[in-house]
């Protein structure tokens, strides 16, 4: 007679509080992440995240990008290098945020949208027509 046995029977299990499990490991680790934001030089602040703040960093990487302004991470560059490929990255990130933050700005955050966008794509049309 052959041994019957049953096969073991797999369970799944569903951890409903999976995230206060997480916040528990993090604070038996010692994981404190509000020290990693803070600034490391004394004194330094940093602005406040905002939309016109994240919209002016794809501004300059736009202009940087269009030889527009000094590549700060090649401060010895003699000529400014134009690409027109990352421009085009920038300006296009610029716009996919602009439409999809549609409805939720002030007015202010509106205006200063539209002006760091007509800014680049007239100074990618510059570009591309030297």
């Amino acid at each position: 007679m052959a041994d019957e046995t049953k096969p073991e029977e797999k369970k799944i299990i569903i951890d409903e509080d999976w995230k206060s499990q997480v916040e528990a490991e993090k604070e038996a680790a010692g994981d404190d992440t509000a020290e990693e934001i803070t600034p490391e030089a004394p004194g330094a602040t940093l602005p406040p995240p905002n939309l016109v703040f994240l919209a002016s960093s794809l501004y300059l990487q736009g202009m940087v990008s269009l030889g527009m302004l000094p590549n700060p991470a090649k401060p010895d560059a003699k000529q400014p290098e134009v690409h027109l490929d990352q421009a085009r990255h920038a300006i296009d990130t610029l716009q996919m945020l602009q439409e999809k933050t549609e409805g939720n700005r002030t007015p202010q955050e509106t205006t200063e949208l539209e002006t760091m966008l007509h800014e680049l794509r007239m100074a990618f049309l510059a570009m591309q027509q030297q």
